[in-house]
């Protein structure tokens, strides 16, 4: 039982960490407002070496009334080995409802490139993934180009059985976080090398090794420039498939 507990412990260790890295700035968040996020996130095999992942999310904008953005984000898996996967694909926002005021209406278009690692931690499953974006920013007044870099960490921890064994159906908890980084061309973003961070938690039930189903709560921080600093408070409710 000691074991465990301190599995459980190093992995929330980790994640708080991550979620404290840049706490200096969470504190200057001027404009807290209220959103909520729904999500598919599914991932499709041909066989050994190639297949396929989408995420397709509709996010809800400031207090749920504008500003709402739909993602889809399509890409190529190639599979280095059962533990490791490089991806590479596109993706495009589409804001879908009336903008707040003195608001500029911005279309994105990315190609993106990624590496994930999932390696146990303590033998609580974790993935470690990778991205870079290259950003393509369309505004009424200007285009841009802009590059982005993402370091994102995930656990999923059962709630009704030990962590030595493969976890295949019932509850789990699931912790994560996401820190963006501009790489490319500062000014036409906040003019900072710190993006925004994404941290995570939720309660989910797997159905089965290709079904999961989870809810739970996102505090999303971004770091302005001319505007003030955002916390937005989210519910997202997520599916993920594996096919």
């Amino acid at each position: 039982m000691i074991p465990l507990q301190l599995n459980y412990a190093s992995f929330l260790m980790t994640m708080l960490t991550l979620c404290v890295l840049f706490l200096p700035q969470f504190s200057l968040a001027q404009d807290h407002v209220f959103g909520s996020w729904t999500a598919w996130f599914n991932n499709v095999r041909f066989n050994h070496k190639w297949g396929m992942n989408n995420d397709i999310q509709l996010r809800g904008g400031r207090d749920w009334t504008t500003n709402s953005l739909l993602l889809v984000r399509p890409g190529v898996n190639y599979y280095v080995n059962a533990q490791q996967t490089a991806s590479l694909g596109y993706a495009t926002t589409l804001v879908t409802n009336e903008l707040a005021a003195n608001s500029r209406r911005i279309t994105e278009h990315r190609i993106w490139q990624q590496y994930i690692i999932n390696s146990p931690m303590l033998n609580i499953p974790v993935q470690h993934r990778f991205r870079l974006e290259q950003r393509f920013l369309q505004r009424p007044d200007e285009k841009a180009f802009a590059k982005r870099a993402r370091y994102f960490i995930r656990g999923i921890i059962p709630v009704s059985q030990p962590l030595k064994t493969s976890f295949h159906r019932g509850l789990f908890m699931s912790l994560q976080n996401e820190l963006f980084f501009n790489i490319h061309n500062q000014k036409a973003l906040n003019g900072r090398f710190f993006d925004q961070n994404r941290a995570y938690a939720s309660l989910g039930f797997r159905f089965s090794g290709k079904y999961d189903l989870e809810a739970g709560y996102m505090n999303q921080f971004l770091l302005r420039n001319t505007t003030p600093n955002s916390m937005t408070h989210i519910f997202q409710l997520a599916g993920y498939t594996r096919l």
